[in-house]
């Protein structure tokens, strides 16, 4: 089971700890090659290295797949199938089961972002960690740890007790998080975009930490209950949207800008009256609502679709 190099690197360690080096340095123990991120947002690199571009990005909590592993770097592949490299650091293989929170009693994330604490003051000690809207978390139950509060005890107004991807305890305040998340209407789909104008640009970014274009677009298709391809050509090409005719738009239709229809470059979400929300890099670079009919927009439009709705996967 151990080469020789490996047998010298682990001497005559206990037994024990000789099973959790192997379990460490070895993706292989784990069946599936599944994993959970452990840090708020981890970035995904086009390379095994921070100095090469940033592709996308994978939250807390989230379950990826891992496709090579490579010392202090690692290949995987993310829910809506989108690969890139990220620390290994960054990750945490799972032993056991379908991933972090796939089973029992979770919450969302619905604040913009939120701190986790140790403790219910918050005035003793920093948070444990800050994590993106749309983060899922365990909550912490009595057969998951002995030491959680029971559906007798008193559990502190306005907090709830959660169970982290590192097997730790913690605790967050309620107001922070839903437990009953269901698709949003194009309506509510609205409304939640309007809650980022403002929020930096950021390219590779798919969290509350900071978008791009597409990774705008695409959080809010998946609060409609439908998870999208990643980039912005893919998503105009994408089998789950339906093709749209300018003078047709309705709110929540998804908006294309580039050359031509085979060269795009950017994204955009039709809110009605000839306006639309988007994360730009154009002038001021940050969530912002442009008007369709104004330059450079009306003339870079080349495609317009229409998501056609839940049980589509990006591909």
């Amino acid at each position: 089971m151990f080469s020789s190099a490996m047998m010298n690197r682990i001497g005559t360690r206990p037994l024990m700890q000789v099973l959790v080096l192997f379990v460490a340095i070895s993706p292989a123990f784990s069946k599936t090659n599944l994993q959970t991120v452990v840090v708020p947002v981890a970035n995904m690199y086009a390379g095994p290295s921070d100095k090469t571009a940033v592709v996308s990005q994978a939250i807390y909590g989230s379950n990826v797949t891992l496709l090579v592993a490579r010392g202090e770097w690692s290949r995987i592949q993310t829910e809506d199938r989108y690969k890139g490299w990220v620390p290994s650091r960054h990750i945490r293989i799972v032993l056991s089961g379908n991933g972090y929170g796939t089973s029992g009693p979770t919450v969302q994330v619905a604040s913009l972002f939120a701190n986790i604490y140790s403790e219910t003051d918050i005035t003793k000690h920093k948070p444990v960690i800050t994590v993106p809207f749309e983060t899922r978390l365990e909550v912490a139950t009595e057969e998951s740890d002995p030491k959680s509060p029971g559906n007798n005890a008193a559990v502190p107004e306005g907090w709830m007790h959660v169970r982290l991807p590192g097997r730790t305890n913690a605790w967050i305040q309620s107001g922070d998080v839903a437990s009953d998340q269901k698709p949003l209407s194009i309506p509510e789909s609205i409304e939640l975009a309007k809650r980022f104008v403002g929020f930096p640009y950021l390219w590779g970014g798919t969290s509350s930490f900071g978008f791009d274009c597409s990774g705008f677009t695409q959080m809010l298709i998946r609060a409609r209950g439908t998870v999208m391809p990643r980039d912005a050509d893919k998503q105009a090409a994408w089998s789950g949207v339906t093709v749209v005719d300018r003078k047709d738009l309705q709110a929540g239709d998804l908006l294309f800008f580039g050359s031509s229809a085979k060269d795009i470059t950017h994204t955009g979400y039709y809110i009605g009256d000839g306006q639309f929300i988007h994360d730009t890099t154009n002038g001021h670079p940050v969530v912002q609502i442009s008007k369709l009919e104004d330059q450079p927009w009306t003339r870079l439009l080349v495609a317009c679709r229409r998501v056609k709705g839940p049980g589509h996967e990006g591909h």
